[in-house]
């Protein structure tokens, strides 16, 4: 959950400020690939990198990791409309369950993988 925050704050404020991922990677000495993942909400930043993007934006830590109001349309349109890095027709789903439905859901996946492969082939 504060992983999307992060990366929907992040977002939110090189837009307000108008700044590109590679101007912020550039002012917070932190790689544009690593820039990229936090804004995918793929990365998983230590507290020195959070302060660094902090510095950089110019705002206080905590800010970063506060909810915002961003309906599903804004975050769309910030994020390009669906979230980076899945093929399409594919979502990305985080959920928990008991050890038995876990077992299922994993060979559901893999069962789907190998149709695909074979598909694809």
């Amino acid at each position: 959950m504060y992983n999307q925050i992060f990366f929907t704050n992040i977002l939110r404020l090189l837009e307000e400020k108008e700044l590109t991922k590679e101007q912020l990677s550039e002012m917070s000495g932190v790689s544009m690939s690593f820039i990229s993942d936090l804004t995918n909400g793929k990365g998983n930043p230590s507290l020195r990198i959070m302060e660094q993007i902090a510095d950089s934006l110019e705002v206080p830590l905590p800010a970063l990791l506060e909810e915002t109001d961003l309906d599903a349309k804004s975050l769309k349109a910030l994020t390009g409309g669906k979230p980076r890095g899945l093929k399409e027709g594919y979502e990305r789903v985080s959920v928990i369950l008991p050890s038995h439905q876990a077992y299922i859901a994993r060979e559901w996946a893999r069962q789907a993988k190998e149709q695909q492969a074979k598909k694809s082939s």
